[in-house]
């Protein structure tokens, strides 16, 4: 007899001040709608994805998603596109690392030369295939991709936070053959908003799971 498993779509959403882990078996942008119940944060970090289009008043797109790309371009591709993608991305990281502490005309002029050095390289007629896609991507996200710059200090380039915060979900996911039952994903998701959001607080996990348990 065979046994049905869940493969739930898990999802978090991570804010400065709390964390919020939910499985929905589901990747549309309601989920998103449902979760943050008409909140609009100035700032939405996201990976590219449709259903996690239009949610903030800014948007910063991941840019690890897209140097990853760039990175296989530059091994495998037939030119140098894929080299000069990823030395501006190189650029791109050091600004979002030294961003604290610069003066506020220096990361405007460090933006907008990243912005002129990327025009030119989306000009640039290139015959490599593997470029064409990534290309694409990146000229459609032009406009998201130094968001950070705008606000310094208080957004990443990144949505690395999300990802870190959601490995250990997807680990236990992989290692019980994913779920049985709803309520056991819901659970895992509960658990982890408590940890996770004690842990942003300085506070004790597990005193912060004994104080969500009712008596």
């Amino acid at each position: 007899m065979a046994r049905r498993t869940l493969h739930d779509r898990l999802w978090v959403f991570c804010a400065p001040d709390v964390v919020v882990h939910t499985a929905v078996f589901s990747c549309a942008a309601q989920v998103v709608r449902d979760t943050i119940g008409g909140h609009q944060p100035d700032v939405w970090i996201w990976d590219r994805y449709t259903g996690q289009q239009g949610h903030g008043l800014h948007h910063q797109t991941c840019l690890a998603r897209l140097d990853r790309k760039a990175r296989f371009v530059e091994h495998y591709g037939t030119d140098l596109i894929g080299m000069r993608l990823q030395i501006w991305f190189d650029r791109a990281f050091g600004l979002a690392r030294d961003i604290a502490r610069l003066a506020a005309s220096t990361v405007k002029n460090r933006k907008r030369a990243l912005l002129r050095d990327l025009d030119a390289i989306l000009d640039t007629a290139t015959d490599c295939e593997l470029a064409h896609k990534p290309l694409g991507q990146i000229r459609r996200a032009r406009d998201q991709m130094l968001t950070f710059c705008d606000f310094p200090g208080k957004v990443d380039a990144t949505n690395n936070v999300s990802e870190q915060d959601l490995r250990p979900s997807v680990i236990q996911r992989k290692v019980t053959n994913c779920y049985r039952a709803k309520w056991a994903a819901d659970a895992e998701a509960d658990l982890r908003t408590t940890v996770d959001t004690a842990r942003l607080a300085g506070a004790n996990p597990f005193h912060a799971i004994l104080g969500a348990i009712p008596a």
